[in-house]
């Protein structure tokens, strides 16, 4: 069975992209598919506690983060570099991912058969 690493670019309010890569990497868990997920660029904000959805009127996609694990989705990845661009830190973050750095998103990405980027 193939593995896949999903990809997560958008922010969670700036269109349907956050959204559908969480779909799909639910999808995969419950079929049980080697997967992971990486919250790359402006897809990091998917992983800010506290957001406030409602007031840009979009539906609060934390149930679904968090529902990861449950689907089998424990491999959770964050660049260092994004977080750190956009003035983020572990303590802000409703969960739990493995922040990597540059060398290690590489060898990340290169673990995995396909890549699906978001």
């Amino acid at each position: 069975m193939k593995s896949m690493l999903i990809i997560s670019r958008q922010a969670p309010w700036s269109g349907p992209g956050a959204r559908e890569a969480l779909d799909i990497a639910l999808a995969g868990g419950a079929f049980d598919l080697p997967l992971g997920m990486l919250f790359l660029d402006d897809g990091v904000f998917q992983l800010v506690a506290r957001q406030q959805p409602a007031a840009l009127q979009q539906k609060d996609l934390t149930a679904n983060l968090q529902a990861l694990p449950l689907f089998g989705v424990e491999c959770l990845y964050a660049s260092a570099r994004s977080l750190q661009e956009r003035g983020l830190h572990g303590t802000e973050l409703n969960l739990a991912v493995e922040v990597l750095d540059d060398g290690a998103l590489t060898a990340l990405i290169d673990r995995y058969d396909q890549v699906l980027t978001l």
